[in-house]
């Protein structure tokens, strides 16, 4: 993107077309407030896309809350087998998978400033023969990057305060947890989302605070040892490293929550939240931003040479089709790769 083409350049994957990424796709780029400052490219299949679009007509009361795919760029991708709503499958997981491949290689080679990728199942990928933990880790590889991480950001309805939450470990087991952490881990975590706050937030000299690992952050030794061991001696050679931040913890994991609690839901006695948090594995984190934010979370992959942004939610196999998928997540996730965009490349 240049500073004289203002409308950024999106690319939207289906994600599994068995599941409600057609439906919030088409809720979503309804609503002139989320397309008036961007142009969009869906990739998908124009028929399942259609189709979804006349099903869901019949369940809802107003037909102009969704968009006509008549009146979509769409990329169509011939989908091979049989898509059953609410089932993955392996043609759905290799449909998914492939609408993943082409936003990938078709941002990389400049003709989208980001990617906003729909939910994807797991299962049916690792059905269809991909062995991907996530689309984060595809995202990573194709683009050649070792340094990557999955940062949460929503904006409270009620104040406008805004919640940014990076993982530092993330689709592993949680028997796995401690012996993947290690200093130099935290280390680049801490290095991406200190980038991540200056080059898409403008946020210099941020407040970062840092859960712990045990209950209490190990209670002095007596609920886990890992804090002492080297959390604590990690913290203070990086506060050393970087005056210039105001690095807080390691935080007893539960409390570290309270203040961006306050500040999301509007309690006038809280002072100074973070600017982000770092949370040491997957629940430890997406619990307490999916109680405040879950149909308002945008999960941003952090550490790509593009921009990518998703809906904090899956498939939702349960209800597709039925029309009453939720369509907010997905709005703010396109909202956010606008903002993040023109943040980055400051147009």
């Amino acid at each position: 993107m240049t500073n004289k083409d203002k409308r950024t350049r999106l690319v939207l994957t289906l994600g599994d077309p068995a599941g409600i990424g057609s439906e919030v796709i088409l809720k979503a780029l309804a609503d002139p407030e989320v397309t008036q400052n961007c142009d969009v490219m869906v990739v998908g299949n124009r028929t399942l896309l259609t189709k979804s679009y006349e099903n869901i007509s019949k369940n809802i009361e107003n037909s102009l809350a969704l968009a006509n795919p008549v009146d979509l760029s769409i990329v169509d991708v011939p989908i091979a087998g049989e898509i059953i709503t609410g089932v993955g499958n392996a043609a759905s997981g290799a449909a998914s998978f492939a609408y993943m491949e082409y936003a990938i290689s078709q941002t990389l080679a400049g003709e989208f400033d980001g990617i906003v990728t729909g939910p994807i199942a797991k299962s049916a990928w690792k059905a269809a023969g991909y062995n991907y933990p996530g689309q984060t880790e595809l995202l990573a590889e194709k683009a050649g990057v070792e340094r990557f991480g999955m940062l949460f950001v929503g904006r409270s309805p009620f104040t406008g305060w805004t919640l940014r939450a990076l993982l530092a470990t993330t689709h592993i087991p949680l028997s796995q947890v401690a012996a993947t952490l290690t200093p130099q881990l935290l280390t680049k975590k801490l290095d991406l989302l200190v980038e991540c706050l200056e080059n898409d937030f403008g946020i210099k000299n941020g407040r970062i605070a840092i859960a712990g690992l045990n209950p209490h952050s190990g209670e002095m030794g007596q609920l886990g040892t890992e804090e002492i061991d080297w959390l604590i001696p990690w913290l203070e050679s990086e506060r050393q490293k970087r005056p210039h931040l105001q690095l807080e913890g390691p935080m007893p994991p539960d409390t570290m929550w309270v203040k961006p609690g306050q500040a999301w839901y509007g309690n006038s006695v809280i002072k100074n939240p973070a600017d982000a948090y770092l949370a040491l594995y997957h629940d430890q984190g997406l619990i307490p931003v999916k109680l405040m934010a879950f149909d308002r979370a945008v999960n941003t992959t952090i550490g790509l040479p593009f921009v990518r942004t998703s809906p904090d939610h899956g498939t939702a196999f349960d209800i597709a089709g039925k029309g009453i998928a939720d369509a907010t997540s997905m709005k703010a996730a396109i909202n956010l790769a606008v903002d993040l965009v023109k943040q980055r490349y400051r147009v």
